[in-house]
This record gives structure tokens, sequence and C-alpha cells, in this order.
């Protein structure tokens, strides 16, 4: 691991168990176990720490999906690998998932880290929505976008209220059913 990804992953503990207003280039520094300015060092503003933890979120969820997805060649396939990544995401990596939306939250009142999330949009479709085409979708862009805002309000609402019962892949399911052929 690097340096850099040392002090993006401090920053993302920082915000998944503190929130935004923990996020300070101090309060990175002494969660990596680094120097005073460590963090400053390789990110001069906010902003840039903001920016560059958002693309260290999404390496590290890219890698999640990775680590779950395994041969995709079904809907139930998808649905049981969205239903794993969801699970992992809300349980074993709950703060980097807190992390992310602490990070959404701040784009939504600062529009000007917006090219952030739409770079790390375009890396998901890049990869999802072919996946999503040859499953049989008529409209992949727009199917992943929902299966996405299924994921997004599935993650938050195990997030806010966790349920031993959570059962992301029946969503994932039902959801697939409607968007996909039968």
């Amino acid at each position: 691991m690097t340096r850099q990804q040392q002090v993006l992953d401090a920053a993302i503990r920082v915000l998944g168990t503190g929130g935004m207003r923990q996020l300070t280039h101090r309060a990175v520094d002494t969660e990596a176990g680094l120097p005073q300015g460590s963090t400053s060092n390789h990110f001069r503003t906010r902003d840039a720490l903001v920016g560059a933890v958002l693309a260290r979120l999404l390496e590290r969820e890219t890698a999640v999906w990775r680590g779950v997805a395994g041969d995709v060649t079904t809907p139930e396939a998808l649905a049981d690998a969205v239903g794993a990544l969801v699970r992992r995401l809300a349980e074993q990596d709950r703060v980097l998932t807190l992390a992310r939306h602490a990070l959404l939250v701040e784009v939504a009142q600062r529009p000007g880290l917006r090219g952030a999330v739409d770079r790390a949009h375009r890396e998901i479709a890049r990869w999802a929505v072919p996946l999503v085409a040859e499953l049989g979708s008529a409209d992949p862009p727009a199917d992943l976008a929902l299966l996405l805002a299924v994921i997004d309000g599935l993650l938050t609402n195990q997030l806010a209220d966790p349920s031993p019962r959570f059962d992301p892949a029946a969503a994932v399911r039902t959801v697939l059913r409607g968007m996909l052929p039968g």
C-alpha cells in the first residue's frame, strides 16, 4: 500500500466514523499514524482530499464487487452478486459505505465537487452497462441507473435501521424481473 493510499484509507475511516465535520488533514494524519502535515503534503486543500477520497472509495468498492461478482451471466447470478455486494457494504465494509454517504451529502451541498462523482459514475457505467446489456436489458444505461438507485436505497435503509433478516438479493431479483425480458 502506498503512503497516499494509507492517507486516503485513513480519511475514509475518519469520514465513516465521524462524518464530514471530522475530516481534517490533522485528523487524517492522526488516524493514519503519520506525522502532522503528511496528509497536506499529498492533498493541499480539503477539496483535493475529498476528490481523492471519492476516487479511492470507487477503487475499494470496485474491489469489493470483483470479490463477490464471480461469473455473472444470468439475472439470478447478478441478483446473488449484487445481494452479496450490498450485504458486504452494509456489514463488513460499513465504515466505507458510511464514508461514501457522508461524501455524497457534501457533494450535494457543494456542487463544485460534482466532477469527482461524475467520474465515478462514468467508471461504473464503463463496465456495468455492458453487463446489464448482456443480460437482455432494452435500455442498459437506464436500467443500470435504476439498479444503482435500488442498491443505494437498500444500503441506506440497512445502515440506518439494521435488520437481521436483511435480504438484498430478493429485492434485486424483483427489480431485475421488471427490467429484463422474462
